[in-house]
């Protein structure tokens, strides 16, 4: 009896490749998971962080040390004669997403009108910014919140942003 010339793979062959790459795939997606979540929460608390610089920028600059704006949208708006808002467009609107979380903008505890800005928008005297995850454990698995303060506190149990006034306990803690 010939042999043929045998070229190329037997399926036995090819399946024992296939499951080597299941394998793998099985143990590098939860890693790629947690990697994913983990730079999504570094992009929230980057965006805590903007916030509050743009807060600042602004009391200084727009209200006349005078208030803060309650509005993300309030923040990209320039003051006449200036090309620049005070924050990128990317946070431009209150509840925008941004890498899994959604940001926003509001009222803080206690406020009292301010000065109008140099838009001849309202101030307030005091603000609270949030970032919680669009989906808890997936997106992320803390949410964070920062007023006038400035220390980010993040919440680590619910995915619902610490609530005013901002003080460490139970599962909120500050971050440095």
């Amino acid at each position: 009896m010939k042999m043929r010339d045998a070229k190329g793979f037997t399926l036995i062959e090819l399946l024992i490749v296939v499951a080597i790459i299941g394998i793998i795939a099985a143990i590098a997606v939860p890693g790629l998971l947690r990697a994913r979540m983990s730079g999504n929460e570094t992009s929230a608390i980057g965006s805590m962080r903007a916030v509050h610089s743009a807060e600042t920028n602004y009391n200084t600059n727009a209200a006349r040390n005078s208030g803060y704006a309650v509005d993300l949208g309030v923040l990209v708006d320039a003051c006449p004669g200036s090309t620049a808002g005070f924050i990128s467009p990317d946070l431009g609107t209150n509840a925008v997403v941004k890498s899994g979380y959604t940001v926003t903008l509001a009222d803080g505890a206690g406020a009292v009108n301010g000065r109008l800005d140099c838009n001849g928008v309202q101030s307030r005297s005091a603000f609270y910014a949030t970032a919680a995850p669009l989906t808890f454990g997936s997106s992320g698995n803390r949410a964070f919140a920062i007023d006038a303060g400035g220390t980010v506190f993040q919440e680590t149990a619910s995915g619902t942003p610490p609530p005013e006034p901002l003080t460490e306990g139970g599962t909120i803690s500050a971050i440095n």
